[in-house]
């Protein structure tokens, strides 16, 4: 789907500006592995974790990551065991309490790593999307900075990203999925709308790339360092 492809990719761009320390790269919250599939050929050695552990199985089938099932308040790491971290669209499901993760991930990086987080957007932008993907909670910016400096971490950076695409999220969401019963937005395109929407976040990370900041999106992608 267009938009996982555009988040890896952003992903990607923040891992490459902040690398963090030597050692293994955790996705917590991995899925079925396609960010970890990406993440090949990074130089790292790659891990995953997953509370569904059929989802875990299927990344490192995926992937050849080393992953397990698990749960992000309580991760089974030891300390200091990873130089990067991300994990997506974690912190905001209903069964993650987000202080906790945080102070787990803060643990398990070692010193200098880097921690990389997308998280949803603006608490009025829920919907039955979050509904079906479990969401209990969005984020501002500023919120999600505020979250990561009470855990620690610092030089954090909080962008909104998928802002181009807004104004359709809103109507999509919020007029003509008004409806609390409506179906997550998660599936199949048409090809051509797929890439057509993918081209606006190429359009969009270009010019995020030169510089230009937005001052609201569909995310928030933040990055920071465990000092």
């Amino acid at each position: 789907m267009w938009w996982y492809r555009a988040l890896h990719l952003r992903v990607l761009d923040s891992l490459h500006r902040r690398p963090g320390a030597p050692g293994a790269l955790l996705d917590a919250g991995c899925g079925t592995g396609g960010l970890l599939r990406r993440l090949v050929g990074s130089g790292r050695a790659l891990v995953g974790l997953d509370f569904n552990p059929e989802a875990a199985r299927r990344a490192s089938a995926k992937s050849g990551a080393l992953t397990t099932g698990g749960d992000a308040n309580r991760l089974p790491f030891a300390d200091g065991s990873f130089g990067a971290l991300v994990s997506m669209d974690v912190l905001c499901h209903r069964a993650v309490e987000p202080g906790q993760a945080l102070a787990e991930f803060y643990r398990v990086l070692k010193p200098g790593g880097a921690l990389v987080l997308n998280l949803p957007a603006f608490d009025w932008l829920h919907s039955a999307h979050d509904i079906r993907v479990h969401n209990a909670r969005r984020f501002t910016a500023t919120d999600a900075r505020a979250l990561l400096e009470q855990a620690g971490f610092t030089a954090i950076e909080a962008r909104y990203w998928n802002a181009l695409l807004l104004p359709l999220m809103i109507l999509q969401r919020k007029v003509l999925k008004s409806d609390s019963e409506a179906k997550s937005d998660v599936a199949p395109f048409p090809p051509w709308l797929d890439a057509m929407l993918y081209a606006v976040t190429g359009l969009e990370r270009w010019l995020a790339r030169i510089g230009l900041r937005y001052p609201a999106g569909g995310s928030v992608l933040i990055t920071a360092t465990r000092p």
